[in-house]
């Protein structure tokens, strides 16, 4: 027995002592991981294996990798964090086991909002057997052992064929992305010690981007006192081809298809997920660099601006009237309160008694966000049956998948339309629609689904969205152009609502 200890600490080989340690971490630390999966998961079926099979060997694979690679670099400074690790780890586990307590970003804010006497009165004779079964005593053997390391070529070739195989691995099992990504919040605020050490980076990242200052737009000038109001609605994967106004065959514009005034542009998204596709909707142009958005600018220069939600990802909004879900139910009675319809919760009226000659309503909806498109409309929206109900789109048939998104669209058709009817009934207002999509959607094509590829290789249902217009009066219709871009909103809301600017940009301005 003496021998073999010996063996595993006195003269050990770097991939050895990696693989060692991260099977070390998967054993003691990740039960509360797993515990999850199986029981969000048929582990019964093929497919349930498959995900748990390649879990475990993912997890245990990346660990021994990253822990391979910090030993290489220095063998005194991976030991040291391999130390700090499971120390750290033992203390994440008594706290997921002890209090069900999810390790994410929010968990991490709480964690470094605490103070001294509050954190104290955590400890406990538990809370210290934790500390020395699974942070100590592994870390005696951390310190023990004498690491052999390897030649440098050596290393390159491990590395490689780990990387290789990780990425073999991850692509292999492209038809359970979407599982992984439904969950992927509580996965990873569940593997060790990945949890807590992204999370916190993450945390103090956003933290950051909230602190950072804007580039501040020169300022504004309102050129006249007629009422205008414009309704702005930031679509959640709305892709364009699946909507009947663009030829598509099934009816899902029942109602728009009907209203006069209505318009309908090309268009293509700057990115294909949401927090880029919305700051390109609300800036002046496509840019990294932070710029005043289209509400703060407005706000900033005498326009009354209301922001509604029930999405995220938006870039920060400095306005008086932000309104998420939970605020808008507490004015809101029936069914349409769980959907997005809680959005036009007294719109009109907070409208009408705007004391503002200008006003922006901003509507950033989640409608056809995926993977649960069924549950993204009111049943009595379920036009197009069967549907899937699953999560795990591709035990899906392409029947049912496409009918559950088309429901959506057919919802978001109804939404439209009743913000259509609110605008019409305020006379005193010249008033206009807008609808455009941060990004499209995958529903299968490719073996992709829902979003997120990067758009130097994305494919055209990620990118290709709607883009579509209603204005109160005819006589003021828009220009006679065929594409347009999320780039056209900024200005064409600035010459809608009369507002001179010295950024405006004639050439992105819709409206005649």
């Amino acid at each position: 027995m003496l021998d073999k200890l010996k063996k595993l600490t006195n003269n050990i080989s770097i991939t050895r002592f990696a693989l060692i340690a991260s099977l070390l971490n998967f054993v003691l630390f990740h039960y509360p991981f797993f515990d999850f999966v199986f029981r969000h998961v048929d582990y019964k079926s093929l497919n349930g294996i498959l995900i748990i099979a390649c879990l475990i060997i993912l997890v245990v694979i990346a660990n021994a990798f990253v822990f391979y690679i910090l030993c290489y670099i220095s063998r005194y400074v991976g030991k040291t964090l391999l130390v700090i690790f499971f120390i750290l780890n033992s203390i994440a586990l008594y706290f997921v086991n002890t209090y069900n307590v999810i390790v994410d970003e929010s968990m991490m804010g709480n964690v470094f909002n605490t103070n001294t006497s509050e954190a104290f009165s955590f400890f406990s004779f538990k809370f210290v057997i934790y500390i020395i079964l699974f942070g100590i005593l592994p870390s005696i053997y951390f310190v023990k052992a004498k690491i052999v390391t390897v030649k440098f070529k050596r290393f390159i070739t491990t590395f490689g064929i780990t990387l290789v195989f990780i990425v073999a691995m991850i692509f292999a099992n492209a038809s359970n992305w979407l599982w992984i990504d439904k969950y992927s919040q509580q996965l990873g605020a569940l593997v060790m010690p990945w949890s807590y050490t992204v999370n916190t980076s993450l945390l103090y990242i956003h933290k950051h981007k909230q602190n950072r200052k804007e580039i501040l737009l020169p300022d504004a000038t309102v050129k006249d006192d007629e009422k205008a109001v414009v309704v702005l609605v930031i679509g959640e994967s709305a892709r364009r081809q699946n909507f009947s106004l663009y030829g598509y065959s099934k009816n899902t514009n029942p109602l728009l298809a009907k209203t006069e005034n209505l318009y309908h542009f090309i268009a293509n998204s700057c990115a294909t997920y949401t927090t880029a596709g919305v700051k390109c909707i609300l800036e002046h142009k496509d840019t990294e660099k932070l710029y005043e958005i289209l509400p703060n600018y407005l706000y900033r220069n005498g326009v009354e601006v209301v922001w509604r939600t029930t999405n995220w990802g938006e870039p920060p909004i400095h306005i008086e009237k932000y309104q998420n879900a939970d605020e808008l139910r507490k004015d809101c009675s029936g069914e349409g309160c769980y959907y997005d319809e809680i959005l036009l919760t007294g719109l009109k009226e907070q409208i009408s008694t705007s004391t503002k000659n200008k006003v922006l309503i901003i509507l950033h909806t989640s409608t056809s966000h995926g993977p649960s498109y069924s549950k993204k409309y009111p049943p009595h929206f379920e036009t197009f049956k069967p549907v899937c109900n699953s999560v795990e789109l591709a035990n899906c048939s392409s029947e049912e998948l496409m009918n559950a998104y088309d429901n959506t669209i057919v919802y978001t058709d109804y939404i439209l339309h009743t913000i259509i009817e609110n605008l019409k009934q305020l006379k005193e207002y010249k008033s206009t629609m807008i609808f455009v999509s941060d990004h499209g959607e995958s529903l299968g094509e490719k073996n992709l689904y829902m979003h997120g590829v990067p758009m130097n290789f994305a494919p055209k249902e990620q990118y290709e969205i709607p883009f579509i217009v209603w204005v109160s009066d005819s006589t003021r219709g828009v220009k006679d152009i065929e594409a347009v871009s999320q780039s056209h909103v900024f200005h064409s809301v600035l010459k809608f609502l009369s507002i001179d600017s010295p950024i405006y940009n004639e050439d992105l301005n819709i409206f005649k």
